[in-house]
């Protein structure tokens, strides 16, 4: 992973992707690519891998968090998916109870942009897709500015 500019996932099982990745010790070459600077993006799982966690149908048919992401920025504790209102609903709750720490949650087709630790901005490949923050403090969701791209 060291010898990329971008190292980009795309969705399928996050559980089985984290699983995998833990097993192998692709986590710790992700933390490694990180702080080399690689950028690391993706889609769904490939979006949810790089965060704490997020929703997920992995389980099952029912969404359920996935708690064990590569989490490699060492301040961020940043998460969430959003395709569906069910999703957005149970992430909302997930953050209220503590289960995951206050994050990110974006449309479809939307993304957020950290450097290093800090988030930058909420992007969009289409008009209307928008990211939102979620705040731990009662679990409120605020959309973002997003730029389209």
């Amino acid at each position: 992973m060291l010898d990329q500019d971008v190292v980009w996932v795309l969705g399928g099982s996050v559980a089985g992707l984290l699983a995998m990745w833990h097993l192998h010790g692709v986590d710790a070459a992700v933390r490694a690519a990180w702080r080399a600077g690689v950028v690391l993006t993706g889609v769904s799982a490939g979006w949810i891998c790089w965060h704490v966690g997020g929703t997920t149908d992995s389980f099952g048919p029912d969404l359920r968090p996935v708690t064990n992401g590569t989490r490699p920025r060492p301040l961020l504790e940043r998460c969430a998916l959003r395709l569906r209102t069910a999703a957005t609903a149970l992430f909302q709750r997930l953050v209220a109870d503590g289960t995951l720490p206050a994050g990110y949650a974006t449309d479809d087709r939307a993304g957020v942009l950290y450097r290093g630790t800090e988030f930058v901005e909420a992007v969009s490949e289409y008009d209307g897709a928008a990211a939102y923050f979620v705040d731990s403090d009662g679990a409120v969701e605020r959309r973002l500015d997003t730029r389209r791209l």
